[in-house]
């Protein structure tokens, strides 16, 4: 009898000890697993920093350069008209391209203080945004355009260079400053929304203007959600901004 119970015990012994050896291979998987996630991360994404010049929230690429100078001080407090007004905007994107409504209204947020900062209309850079990426920060074209506004590296990295370089460009807020330079600069150069847009698309050669033609309905969508919001019940009038053709003399591919 007592000789049947030691032998129990040691079997219970030797099934606990090997119980106990699986789970702390399975944990050490786990935490291996863990590690090489976070270290694909960093080498994809960059090191992150909460807490941008934009909004909290949106995080950005630790900078190792200063900041230019043009990148303003934190976002003031909304006013209840604005925030009012980005909530509805984020509520509808949020729907329209099926994310979280907590992410689009930080980047509402980030497309009127950057539309401020360059004179350039947040609608119009919100609806970029939606063309180009449907709202997906690692979106990545065969091209090589990369993030919310689809940059290419190659022929921007001076305007990511502040922001830590082309690893930046997955950085949201990074990716939609830059981008916003990007469309300004084709437009002070050509004088024409149409055609900087085209030219933002590479697709000067168009001539049927498809892209802009998609952008500024997108941005006529967008401007139909605030005159409902602001008068409810009357029914929205926009109208498509005019805009030359982008004939092209150019064929590369310039965001």
């Amino acid at each position: 009898m007592i000789a049947k119970s030691t032998l129990s015990m040691d079997g219970f012994g030797t099934a606990g000890t090997g119980q106990r050896g699986r789970h702390l291979v399975s944990t050490l998987v786990l935490i291996a697993s863990l590690l090489a996630l976070s270290l694909i991360v960093h080498t994809r994404y960059g090191p992150l920093q909460v807490g941008n010049p934009f909004q909290p929230g949106l995080p950005l690429v630790a900078i190792q350069a200063e900041r230019p100078a043009r990148l303003a001080p934190p976002v003031a407090a909304l006013s209840p008209a604005e925030e009012g007004s980005y909530r509805v905007l984020s509520e509808y994107l949020a729907k329209r391209y099926r994310v979280s409504q907590r992410v689009t209204f930080e980047l509402v947020t980030l497309a009127h203080k950057v539309g401020r900062q360059h004179k350039l209309d947040p609608l119009l850079i919100i609806a970029v945004v939606g063309i180009e990426s449907s709202f997906n920060p690692i979106a990545e074209s065969n091209m090589g355009a990369k993030g919310l506004m689809q940059i290419i590296p190659k022929y921007h990295g001076e305007k990511l260079q502040p922001f830590g370089g082309e690893r930046a460009v997955f950085d949201r807020a990074t990716n939609v400053v830059v981008g916003t330079q990007i469309l300004k600069e084709y437009l002070r150069r050509t004088g024409n929304l149409g055609i900087a847009l085209q030219m933002y698309a590479g697709a000067l050669s168009d001539r049927e203007d498809a892209y802009t033609r998609r952008v500024l309905t997108e941005r006529q969508r967008l401007q139909e959600v605030l005159a409902r919001w602001s008068a409810p019940g009357t029914p929205a009038r926009s109208t498509p901004a005019r805009t030359a053709s982008a004939k092209s003399t150019l064929s590369t591919r310039f965001r």
